[in-house]
């Protein structure tokens, strides 16, 4: 069983920066593919970015954080991370990280089998 609890979230003027945090207990993650996935009130879950089980292995963004946001993984410390940078109102949800046993990334929730609880992001104007 694989235990995720981020950390990193808060609240950030627009245009600011964060740094989320993915770690992973009780088994190693470094066969897994992580994601980042996102919920804001009223939205539905979508998908942020994902990196494959490599360290500096594939990666995958959507669009709206595309150029502004950039996924890493550390195996050694069994954790996964999110820089974002140049942020928005719009990115303001609760995220969400995500390992999928398969190894390679994927933007469909359902290739995930672990999920953490999340850590809210707010970004104020």
């Amino acid at each position: 069983q694989v235990q995720l609890v981020e950390s990193g979230g808060g609240l950030v003027q627009a245009g600011g920066s964060l740094r989320l945090s993915c770690a992973a207990s009780g088994r190693s993650i470094n066969a897994y593919a992580v994601g980042w996935f996102r919920q804001a009130p009223g939205e539905e879950r979508e998908f942020v970015a994902a990196i494959n089980w490599r360290s500096g292995g594939t990666t995958d963004y959507a669009d709206s954080v595309k150029g502004r946001s950039t996924i890493s993984r550390d195996n050694a410390k069994n954790t996964v991370f999110l820089q974002m940078n140049s942020l928005k109102p719009e990115d303001t949800a609760v995220y969400y990280c995500a390992a999928a046993p398969g190894g390679w990334v994927s933007r469909r929730s359902s290739e995930y089998s672990y999920w953490g609880q999340g850590t809210q992001v707010t970004v104020s104007s």
